[in-house]
């Protein structure tokens, strides 16, 4: 592992090195070579500018001087722009001298040197008197920009027979000597007349250039090689080999090993790194010896501890286990008097009843109040059995629910169907209070699950949304297939439910406000709906009511369950 990581930190770093390296060297290289090629540009284009100039002044002192007489030799032909007795002079050898203008010499001196092979240039107008000064593509554009007055020079490079040249070429302005020949045609001192085309041929610079840059490639990259290796060099000495033998001590260093060795002859701030590094294994040896030694104390305490707290919850699920014997005991003890007495009270108020609805003659109308009054305590003592008859068959099945004895029958069932049963057999006591049932239902919700346990939580979701929704208002029943999952929503437009009671609304023997009741209907709800491997739960505030809902597994989804 360390030997693979320090192999990775070399490699890293020579990649890190050799890329910064190349990097630099290149962009270094492509400035100074850049810069270098700017240079010979420039010294070609300065000296295409000088020869501009110089031929400026040249044609600006053949016109203060009204012009130059050159011999007509035989491929020396007139202006035939000049005429007069001046056009033409003859010396006393008899030789013949003709008048050149300026655009003449210009002309000619083109033709010498375009002949020799070096440069040429072209003096050329976008109004021409003389149709050989036509301009080509480069100086019909430059004339037209030159015109507009913004630009005073333009160069570029162009290839002409497959030969690379520089194009030059700078405006010509009419100046007080020119109005002697340009006057009559409009132009006024400042006008741009045309212009002079400068082509400098750079074959051998581009071979220069080109060879300046294979030279600039070479250097660059025996730099960067040279570079990286002497920076790898360098760290691999001064820092990877300290570092490889700090790390071989950090993986000789055991438990018992009673001190690191400082790393020798590197003298900076590594020397330091491997002091440090000997204190902070002396100082983790103190503290290993006196974790270990609070270790000890504190598992030598956890187990005590751990004993004690296994002993107290054998107590505690033997005194639960005793209290759910005792609750199902008792409440199977006093289930039985509770039924007998129900039965005689029944009996008793049906005799009563029979005797006062039969009006005998021989008994008066007093002792027939007398026996409507027993009728009525008879009555309220017959409600009251009933309900301790329900507390207690209540407390039976939460007990039994709990312990995991409840008797359970599963069957496939259509929630719809449940649904559609239950709410016509509630629908009387919600008619009292002219409240309606409103149920949506999708068909095929199938579901493995005891029906008449399903039905008893069903009713008690009723029941309650009924009890606590205010008079002629709607309960909303929804049953929907969703995510493997029956889902049924019974919703109510009741005073809702506090959020800091929702969480004990499933809890025994938990009650709301001043409502009747024993507490145990959620419970047992919860219990069985959690038997049947579901959920149950609320959503509610005090704008919308309360929605209950509960969700049981759908019949292909479903596991089968132990009763």
């Amino acid at each position: 592992m360390a030997g693979g990581f320090k192999k990775s930190l070399a490699f890293k770093y020579l990649i890190f090195c050799g890329f910064l390296t190349t990097v630099t060297i290149s962009l270094l290289t492509l400035f100074f070579v850049g810069n270098n090629e700017r240079i010979i540009y420039n010294s070609v284009e300065n000296e295409a500018r000088a020869l501009f100039k110089q031929l400026v002044i040249t044609r600006r002192w053949i016109a203060d001087h009204g012009g130059v007489f050159v011999e007509k030799l035989p491929w020396v032909k007139p202006n035939p722009y000049l005429s007069g007795k001046d056009a033409e002079i003859t010396d006393i050898k008899g030789r013949v001298f003709v008048k050149a203008s300026p655009a003449m010499v210009t002309k000619d001196l083109s033709r010498y040197t375009r002949d020799m092979g070096g440069y040429w240039f072209h003096i050329t107008s976008l109004k021409l008197m003389n149709p050989e000064n036509a301009p080509d593509a480069f100086e019909k554009e430059s004339l037209s920009v030159f015109e507009q007055g913004a630009v005073r020079e333009i160069s570029r490079m162009e290839k002409i027979d497959n030969l690379h040249y520089l194009r030059y070429i700078a405006p010509l302005y009419i100046e007080s000597a020119c109005l002697d020949c340009h006057a009559k045609h409009g132009y006024r001192i400042g006008d741009v007349r045309g212009a002079i085309s400068v082509s400098m041929p750079v074959e051998n610079v581009l071979s220069q250039i080109k060879q300046t840059r294979r030279y600039a490639a070479f250097a660059a990259l025996l730099t960067i090689v040279l570079l990286t290796a002497s920076l790898y060099l360098i760290m691999n000495r001064l820092f990877m080999l300290p570092v490889r033998r700090m790390n071989s001590h950090i993986r000789e260093f055991m438990p018992k090993s009673c001190c690191i060795n400082t790393v020798e002859g590197s003298g900076d701030e590594l020397d330091e790194l491997a002091s440090s590094l000997k204190e902070m294994v002396s100082t983790i040896k103190e503290y290993h010896f006196c974790m270990e030694e609070k270790i000890k104390s504190a598992v030598s305490d956890l187990e005590d501890t751990n004993i004690r707290l296994m002993e107290a919850n054998k107590k505690l699920l033997d005194i639960d286990k005793r209290k759910s014997d005792f609750v199902a005991k008792v409440s199977h003890e006093l289930r039985t008097p509770l039924t007998s007495i129900k039965g005689a009270m029944d009996y008793i108020s049906a005799r009563l009843q029979s005797v006062t609805a039969g009006g005998s003659k021989n008994i008066s109308i007093q002792e027939l109040k007398k026996l409507d009054d027993l009728l009525a305590f008879f009555d309220i003592i017959k409600n009251n059995s009933e309900r301790l008859i329900r507390m207690v068959n209540d407390i039976l099945d939460l007990e039994r629910i709990e312990q995991g004895n409840a008797e359970m029958h599963f069957t496939e069932i259509d929630m719809a169907a449940v649904i559609d049963e239950t709410v016509k057999g509630i629908s009387a006591s919600s008619a009292e209070r002219g409240i309606g049932i409103h149920v949506e239902a999708e068909i095929g919700a199938l579901v493995r699950a005891d029906e008449d346990r399903i039905k008893q939580v069903i009713i008690n979701l009723i029941s309650n949304a009924i009890e606590y929704s205010p008079v002629n208002s709607d309960i909303q029943i929804k049953v929907l297939s969703k995510d493997g999952s029956a889902i049924v929503i019974v919703k109510d437009n009741g005073p809702g439910i506090p959020k800091e009671e929702q969480e004990r609304i499933f809890d025994r023997f938990y009650t709301i406000g001043s409502k009747k009741g024993t507490g145990l209907g959620l419970a047992i709800s919860k219990g069985i709906i959690e038997a049947h491997g579901g959920i149950i739960g609320i959503v509610s505030d005090s704008h919308s009511g309360s929605s209950f809902y509960l969700k049981l597994p759908l019949a292909a989804e479903a596991t089968s369950c132990k009763t």
